[in-house]
């Protein structure tokens, strides 16, 4: 019987299955922060229960870390107290811990791949929504709560109902500007914020094949802002090569056999999901949001829509467009910014700053920026420096903060101001989200190089067209 990706990697990690209930799903690896564990661990103490298999939990401070100044003390008490919690806890169990300090320490979504603890056909959980990033190696990952996070702590599964399946094929090849984050915001701006409730999606197509592990990684971060379980995209070459020779990635006659299962790990010809949608890798352009959700997103060189134009939800799309102080048919390209934030889950890694590096090479920050880019870990903060993109963003005005979650999410002081606009390369632009009253535009690390030396959101095409005409 044909299967696809997902079933293949599902199936083989049922432990149980529940008649008219979830499965019982066996779990790979398991990731865990500051923030989510904390009462995982105490509920673990409170039943008298034990961490099962230590060594498949690993342990790192993002969310509540600062990005200046990591060798001082945390200031803040609940977000020193978290990180404390983490170390005790992990030093507790004999779980692997990269706290602040540590050389491996950074995002987590960040970290895992980069020390090969992602794997194909492997299952991976973590008390985040955007354990979904894992899913680019062709792994079965996705975010859990606090009680499922202690669920795996102590017995190494999770009961979980199947979800449906769905795929999403792009053809052709991507324009000048066009990145992975684009790709991503276009497919949630098709599908809404709820268009894949319920199901998982599986990425196929020349566009993905010909993307990087890094853009895949982006890609598949942010499936879980369209509704999706997760995403996911079938292992190449291309995978096999990152991984090779990484720290956790198995070795001589281990990889030899890992690489007999991770070649199987393919949709057969015939498989068959529920749903399924195709685009065209032409109709996509540089991509931004104007409103309070990922799924309010246009290319950059269109106007915001008219309200009638969206098919219900009026006075919400109104609502939506008054927090950021916008109006119906406006143009997105020449607006005021005031913060521009580099950096997350979702573009923190060394190919964003290379990007963000090639459009900032040469010109000078915009007086009324502040920016802050802030490397996924001290991997990325290294590969930086030895790439000499330090110096070109020195020369241009800008700072290197420290790895860190930073402001994605507004946990540490990296906070927008109330009012203030920001050109993120985040995953969400909820009210509020990089701080109380802020306004956040996504984009591509691209469209934030372009706004950041200019001041005003930019669509980067025309700094590259400029540079080609030179």
């Amino acid at each position: 019987m044909s299967k696809t990706l997902f079933d293949k990697v599902w199936d083989s990690h049922v432990v149980r299955k529940i008649e008219d209930g979830p499965d019982v799903f066996f779990i790979d690896r398991h990731f865990i922060h500051e923030v989510t564990s904390p009462v995982a661990f105490l509920g673990l103490k409170s039943r008298g229960n034990s961490v099962l298999y230590p060594e498949k939990t690993f342990a790192t401070a993002d969310h509540n870390t600062p990005t200046i100044d990591q060798h001082l003390p945390v200031a803040d008490p609940l977000s020193a107290n978290q990180l404390k919690a983490l170390e005790e806890n992990a030093k507790e169990w004999g779980i692997s811990h990269w706290g602040l300090g540590h050389r491996k320490n950074g995002i987590v979504h960040v970290v895992g791949p980069e020390n090969g603890i992602t794997l194909p056909g492997s299952t991976i959980v973590c008390g985040d929504s955007h354990t979904s990033t894992h899913g680019a190696f062709g792994a079965i990952a996705f975010g859990i709560g606090t009680s499922e996070v202690e669920m795996v702590l102590s017995t190494q599964c999770i009961m979980q109902p199947k979800p449906k399946r769905m795929r999403i094929n792009i053809h052709g090849t991507l324009g000048l500007g066009v990145t992975p984050k684009d790709v991503a915001l276009y497919i949630i701006s098709r599908l809404t914020t709820s268009g894949a409730t319920g199901y998982f999606v599986e990425y196929a197509g020349d566009v993905f094949e010909n993307m990087t592990m890094e853009g895949r990684m982006t890609v598949c971060n942010l499936s879980i802002e369209m509704g999706a379980r997760g995403g996911m995209i079938a292992p190449d070459e291309k995978t096999f090569d990152y991984i090779k020779g990484r720290t956790y990635t198995p070795k001589g006659a281990e990889w030899d056999k890992a690489m007999t299962y991770w070649e199987t790990l393919y949709t057969d010809k015939n498989a068959i999901f529920d749903k399924e949608y195709n685009f065209n890798a032409t109709d996509i352009e540089p991509m931004i949001t104007y409103g309070t959700n990922p799924g309010m997103g246009m290319g950059i060189t269109n106007k915001i829509p008219e309200a009638h134009t969206i098919g219900g939800g009026e006075s919400t799309y109104k609502k939506s467009l008054n927090y950021m102080k916008f109006d119906e048919g406006q143009d997105m390209i020449g607006k005021k910014v005031d913060y521009v934030f580099l950096g997350s889950c979702t573009n923190g890694r060394i190919e964003d700053f290379r990007a963000f590096t090639s459009l900032i090479k040469g010109r000078k920050k915009a007086e009324n920026i502040t920016a802050w880019l802030v490397p996924g870990s001290h991997e990325v903060e290294d590969q930086i420096k030895e790439e000499g993109l330090l110096d070109i963003i020195t020369e241009a005005g800008f700072m290197l903060r420290e790895p860190g979650c930073s402001a994605c999410l507004a946990m540490n002081a990296d906070k927008i101001p109330a009012g203030k606009l920001a050109v993120s390369t985040s995953n969400r632009n909820f009210e509020g989200r990089q701080g109380p009253g802020s306004r956040t535009l996504l984009a591509s690390p691209l469209v934030a190089a372009a706004t950041a030396v200019t001041g005003v959101v930019t669509d980067p095409r025309t700094l590259l067209k400029e540079e080609a005409i030179a």
